[in-house]
C-alpha cells in the first residue's frame, strides 16, 4: 500500500472518529468551535461559519472543541443536559465501530476470493483419510447445510455436535460420516481452546464468495463484536501480564503494517484499527472519551463540579500514561523494523 497511503488511511479513520463527535454536537445543538485533525500548532486553518477546521503538526489523534462560553448560551456544552453529553462523548468511538461494521458489510456484499472448499492434504491417523477421502476432492456441504469456500467449512465443522455428514463431489455426489478428532492448543493467549479437526489442508484453489445483504450484515455484526471481545481481552491480557508490553504497537507500527496489506487484507486491517481506536477510545483515562464519560457521570451523579486544578491533575496524568504507552510502542517498533 505504501506509507503515504496508509498515513493518509490512519488520518481518515482519525478524522471519522472527530466526525462522530462534530455531527453527534451539531444534532445536540452545540456549538463547535474548532474541528481538528492532529495536536498541537496549526499547520492549516480555515473558518466556516462559526467553527475552525483545521490540520495540526502532530498527527497522534485530533479533537473537536465545543462551545463553553458564555456558560448559560444554550449552544454552551457545560449548560447540556447529561444524556447530551454521553451522545457526543461516546459517538467518535461509536463512528469508529460504525465505519468497520460498513467495511465488513461492504466485503460481504461486493464479495471477495476465498480459498476453495477442495481437499489439498491429508494428513495421516486423522478421521478424513480413514474416512475415504480423497486429494481433489471439493466438499459442497456439512450436514446437510450448503459451504462455499474453506472458512465457512471450518465454521460448520466447530458448530457440529458428535458425528458430521460430508456431503463431496468428486466422480459424482457422494455422502461421507464421520466423527471430527478433538485436539487441544494454546491461542495467542496462551489460553487452551479445543479445536475439531478432520485432517484436511485447503488446496490453492479460490472461489469467489458473496453474500445477500441479510447475511452480509449478519456476518458483519458477527465480526464486529468478535474482534471487540478479542480487543478487550487483549487488553485484559495485557495488564495481568499474561501478553508482553513488547506487543504494544505505535503509530509507526500500525502505519508500517498497512503499508504491506494488499486489497482485501488492507481492508480488513482497516476495519480492524478503528476497531482498537473506537475500544481503547472507551477506556476510562482522562483525556481519553471513556475517561471524560466518568468525570461527566461523576459531577451529574455527585452534583459536585471537578476542580479545575483536579481536573487538569488527572488530564495530565492520562495524557503522561498515553505518552508513555506510545513511547514503548514506538521503541518495540524502532527495535522491531532494525532487527
Amino acid at each position: 500500500m505504501g506509507w503515504l497511503a496508509s498515513i493518509i488511511a490512519l488520518g481518515f479513520l482519525i478524522f471519522f472518529h472527530e466526525l462522530g463527535h462534530f455531527l453527534a454536537a451539531r444534532a445536540c445543538g452545540v456549538g463547535v468551535e474548532v474541528f481538528s485533525i492532529g495536536f498541537g500548532r496549526k499547520l492549516w486553518a480555515k473558518r466556516l461559519g462559526n467553527t475552525q477546521y483545521a490540520l495540526s503538526v502532530i498527527p497522534l489523534g485530533g479533537y473537536v472543541k465545543l462551545q463553553e462560553n458564555p456558560i448559560e448560551s444554550p449552544k454552551s456544552y457545560p449548560n447540556q443536559p447529561l444524556y447530551k453529553k454521553l451522545i457526543i462523548l461516546s459517538m467518535g468511538p461509536l463512528f469508529n465501530l460504525l465505519l468497520a461494521f460498513g467495511i465488513y458489510l461492504g466485503v460481504g456484499l461486493v464479495g471477495h476470493t476465498s480459498l476453495a472448499p477442495v481437499v489439498g492434504a491429508l494428513t495421516p491417523d486423522m478421521p478424513a483419510i480413514k474416512s475415504g477421502i480423497k486429494v481433489g476432492d471439493r466438499i459442497v456441504a456439512v450436514n446437510h447445510t450448503a459451504i462455499r469456500d474453506w472458512q465457512e467449512l471450518f465454521e460448520a465443522i466447530q458448530r457440529a455436535q458428535g458425528a458430521i455428514t460430508l456431503q463431496i463431489k468428486r466422480d459424482h455426489l457422494l455422502n461421507i460420516t464421520l466423527t471430527p478428532a478433538l485436539k487441544t492448543t494454546q491461542n495467542a493467549f496462551k489460553e487452551k481452546v479445543h479445536t475439531k479437526l478432520i485432517g484436511i489442508a485447503p488446496a490453492k484453489e479460490q472461489v469467489w464468495v458473496r453474500y445477500g445483504f441479510l447475511q452480509s450484515t449478519q456476518r458483519a455484526l458477527s465480526q464486529l463484536v468478535s474482534m471487540c471481545v478479542l480487543i478487550v481481552k487483549g487488553i485484559e491480557k495485557l495488564f495481568i501480564g499474561v501478553v508482553s508490553v513488547s506487543e504494544i504497537s505505535s503509530v509507526v507500527g500500525i502505519v508500517d503494517f498497512m503499508a504491506h496489506q494488499q486489497n482485501l487484507a488492507l481492508l480488513l486491517s482497516v476495519a480492524f484499527i478503528s476497531i482498537n481506536l473506537g475500544v481503547l477510545n472507551l477506556l476510562p483515562i482522562p483525556v481519553l472519551d471513556g475517561g471524560q464519560m466518568v468525570i461527566t457521570l461523576y459531577e451529574s451523579l455527585t452534583k459536585r463540579k471537578l476542580k479545575g486544578e483536579h481536573l487538569e491533575k488527572l488530564n495530565l496524568l492520562g495524557l503522561a500514561l498515553l505518552i508513555a504507552l506510545m513511547a514503548l510502542g514506538l521503541f518495540n517498533d524502532v527495535r522491531r523494523l532494525a532487527g
